[in-house]
């Protein structure tokens, strides 16, 4: 996964390195430039069991500002915001890993820097009695809940 660069940025930015949980890292670049989720969208995507992407829908591309070529075949967390806590993407993984159904509230960041909001459902895929990958399904969070973890979020660091 390549590092963010300044031409892809619109507007003035901050430079954060983000460190994955696989030991991977990433420099990011953020601006503070929101991207309204838009109303009656779904936002679909699939992967394999290991968060590779494998498959996405329009609305996945054009939230995220990376074309599909670009998405598939990169890890998931291409999209992690640097407000993001780590512990919601262990709940996450530790849901997810046992069968289990997740929903949460994500921010997710753009290839042109900036964010969305969703209120993401992941689903694992089970074939034969083994997880082979995951769904997952992004709408438009209610506002009031987004407020709760801006304010919520940077106490779960």
């Amino acid at each position: 996964m390549q590092d963010m660069e300044p031409e892809d940025i619109n507007g003035n930015y901050i430079e954060k390195i983000l460190i994955f949980n696989d030991g991977s890292r990433r420099k990011v670049l953020v601006t503070e430039k929101e991207t309204p989720f838009q109303d009656g969208r779904l936002i679909v995507s699939r992967t394999d069991a290991a968060g590779i992407i494998t498959h996405v829908n329009q609305s996945f591309v054009e939230m995220s500002g990376y074309s599909e070529e670009e998405l598939v075949g990169q890890p998931h967390y291409i999209l992690r915001h640097p407000d993001m806590p780590s512990a919601a993407f262990k709940g996450l993984w530790d849901t997810i890993e046992k069968g289990d159904k997740w929903h949460g509230y994500v921010k997710n960041l753009r290839k042109d820097g900036g964010y969305y909001w969703v209120l993401a459902v992941v689903i694992p895929n089970v074939r034969e009695g083994r997880i082979t990958g995951f769904t997952s399904v992004r709408r438009k969070p209610a506002r009031r809940k987004v407020e709760e973890c801006i304010e919520t979020y940077p106490t779960l660091f």
